[in-house]
C-alpha cells in the first residue's frame, strides 16, 4: 500500500489532486452521495439532500482512514426522483429512474476499470429508490457489491428530535444542516413545515401507496417543523450515523459478508 496522503482532503474526490490519489496503490470502497435538487422549506439549500449524504460520506471516509483504509468519496449526484406537486416549483429537477440507473452503471464501470468493486451509496432524497438497480448490477456484475444506505432512516430519530412528523426540511435535516453549514441553514425563511397527510385510510396505513402530490400536502414544501432545530442535535445525531457507516464501511472492507 502507498504512503499515507499529505492532505485531509485526499479522500474527497471534489478536493484530491490526481498526484495524492496516486500515492495508493489500493483503494478498498468507494462512496457515492446521492441527493435531488428541490424547494426544502424556505430555508435550506435545493441540494440540501446531497449536501448532507456528502458531508456524512467525508467524515465516515476520514474516520476509516484512521483505521489504515482507503475510501474514496465520489463527487455527490444532486439528481433525484421527484413527486407531483413538487416538479411544478421553480427550478426542481426531477430525473427519472432509467437517468438514475444509467449514471449508476456508468459509475460502476469507472470504478471496476481503475480496481475498485464496493460501492457504498449514501443516500439524502425519500424519492429516490435503488433497490430494483443494485440486484441487475448483482446480476449484470456479480463480483461487483454496492451497498446503499439512507443516512437519515436507520437510527430512531426520537431519541434525538421533538417533532416526531418529519420527513422534508424539518427538525432533523435543519439540525443536521446548521452542524455541517450553518451559514446555508436560513430561518428567517423558514415555516412551521405543516402538513397534511392522505383521506383515505388505507394510504395512511400503507395498505396502498402513490406518491403524494406535495401541491396537496404542504404549503411551504416543507414535512415537518424546523423551528425547533438546532446545531447541537444535529452533532448528536450525524455523530451517531457517522460512526455507524464508518463500522459498516470498516466491515465491508475487512470482513466476509456471509458466515
Amino acid at each position: 500500500m502507498g504512503a499515507q496522503a499529505k492532505s485531509p482532503e485526499a479522500f474527497d474526490l471534489t478536493q484530491a489532486s490526481w498526484g495524492e490519489v496516486r500515492q495508493h496503490d489500493l483503494y478498498h470502497m468507494a462512496i457515492l452521495p446521492w441527493g435531488a435538487t428541490e424547494p426544502h422549506n424556505g430555508h435550506l439549500p435545493y441540494c440540501t439532500d446531497m449536501i448532507l449524504s456528502r458531508a456524512i460520506a467525508c467524515e465516515v471516509a476520514a474516520a476509516v482512514q484512521k483505521e489504515g483504509l482507503h475510501v474514496m468519496v465520489l463527487p455527490g449526484i444532486p439528481l433525484g426522483s421527484q413527486n407531483p406537486g413538487q416538479t411544478s416549483l421553480p427550478f426542481c429537477l426531477h430525473t427519472s429512474q432509467a437517468t438514475q440507473y444509467a449514471i449508476l452503471q456508468d459509475i460502476v464501470s469507472s470504478l471496476e476499470r481503475c480496481g475498485v468493486q464496493r460501492l457504498l451509496i449514501i443516500n439524502g432524497h425519500g424519492g429516490n429508490s435503488f433497490k430494483g438497480m443494485i440486484r441487475d448490477l448483482a446480476v449484470q456484475k456479480p463480483d461487483f457489491m454496492i451497498v446503499e444506505s439512507d443516512w437519515y432512516a436507520f437510527i430512531p430519530r426520537k431519541d434525538y428530535f421533538e417533532e416526531q412528523v418529519d420527513d422534508h426540511a424539518g427538525e432533523q435535516e435543519t439540525s443536521v444542516m446548521m452542524h455541517y453549514h450553518p451559514q446555508w441553514a436560513k430561518m428567517e425563511y423558514a415555516t412551521d413545515g405543516a402538513a397534511r397527510t392522505f383521506a383515505i385510510e388505507g394510504l395512511r396505513t400503507k395498505a396502498g401507496w402513490l406518491p403524494r402530490d406535495w401541491s396537496r400536502i404542504s404549503a411551504d414544501t416543507g414535512v415537518g417543523n424546523p423551528l425547533k432545530a438546532s446545531a447541537e442535535k444535529g452533532a448528536r445525531y450525524a455523530r451517531a450515523v457517522v460512526d455507524a457507516l464508518s463500522r459498516l464501511v470498516t466491515d465491508l472492507c475487512t470482513k466476509n459478508i456471509y458466515p
